[in-house]
């Protein structure tokens, strides 16, 4: 192959890539102003979301284009591509990072900590969980716990691996059932014996309002709900009932819409904490991420299959 020609987004970490060959070209998309030269000859674009709109205003215009490479494991912002080109996803990148918030938000949860920062602020020094001196509600252990894991892909395979040395037992779903893990039909089965159940599934038409009313009511009474996914997954006024009536805790790192509106009800609903979609990000994603671009270019380059190759949406 020769010639291949490659935009990355403005700032990309190119010393990140490791070495790229000969054949390829690399120049910059920028999120706004003048257009490279290259536009019918781009073969590769490294896509971010903040190039959504731009790049949805050209992709007809490039009449070489054969890949798009995201830098997030989420593809469902992603604009529909032309018929024949491939849609790769960042998968791998944020698998580590996002199965360490889902830990420190499960633990912070279950071992009552917002409970104890919201004393602090106010100075109180409260042992109502401390069952030797109280008899409040006390922290939850997570040796013995029974976690199910919704949409159990790699991400999910990284959280499985930290719960476990925690003593936990995993349950598994996802799209295609195989051995440990089940299928989508079973989830209502395992709701009710789970103690924690973490979202990690895809945003699509298919899992919109996954968490509804009947979901919720099969959920284990306390038990407590970590979405690490995506906002739509989870019906927000389904929820608001069930956390209102302190059948169910919640741990959300995104919303439907997001950002959450300034006075929305759920963020003052009991038992909910609410973080700015922040699970994937840490000091060193950029660096995985063009690592991963940089392999890529060097599969392409030399004929083989680039890797996460994935169907729009999913």
């Amino acid at each position: 192959m020769s010639g291949l020609r490659v935009w990355l987004p403005e700032g990309a970490l190119v010393d990140e890539l490791g070495p790229v060959p000969d054949e390829v070209t690399l120049s910059t998309l920028p999120l706004s102003g003048p257009l490279p030269s290259d536009v019918a000859d781009v073969e590769v674009v490294v896509l971010a979301p903040p190039y959504r709109e731009r790049f949805a205003g050209l992709v007809t215009e490039l009449a070489s284009l054969r890949l798009v490479q995201t830098l997030n494991a989420g593809i469902d912002w992603v604009p529909a591509l032309p018929d024949g080109v491939l849609l790769c996803n960042g998968s791998g990148i944020h698998d580590g990072p996002v199965a360490e918030w889902v830990m420190a938000v499960v633990l912070a949860q279950q071992k009552r900590l917002p409970h104890y920062l919201t004393e602090q602020a106010e100075g109180r020094w409260d042992t109502s969980g401390n069952l030797a001196f109280g008899s409040g509600e006390p922290a939850r252990d997570i040796d013995g716990s029974r976690v199910l894991v919704i949409g159990h892909g790699s991400i999910g395979a990284r959280l499985e691996r930290l719960l476990v040395a925690f003593g936990a037992h995993v349950e598994g779903v996802a799209r295609h059932p195989r051995p440990g893990v089940h299928g989508p039909s079973e989830t209502l089965r395992l709701l009710p014996d789970a103690d924690v159940v973490v979202l990690l599934a895809p945003g699509t038409p298919e899992s919109r309002h996954l968490v509804d009313a009947a979901f919720l009511a099969a959920m284990k009474p306390g038990a407590l709900l970590v979405n690490a996914a995506r906002g739509m997954l989870v019906d927000h006024a389904a929820l608001l009932r069930a956390a209102r009536e302190r059948r169910v805790r919640a741990v959300l790192d995104s919303t439907d819409p997001e950002p959450l509106p300034d006075g929305h009800p759920l963020w003052s609903a009991p038992g909910v904490v609410i973080t700015p979609h922040v699970a994937g990000s840490s000091a060193y994603w950029q660096q995985r991420a063009y690592a991963l671009v940089g392999e890529q270019l060097r599969r392409l380059a030399s004929g083989r299959e680039p890797k996460n190759v994935r169907r729009h949406g999913y």
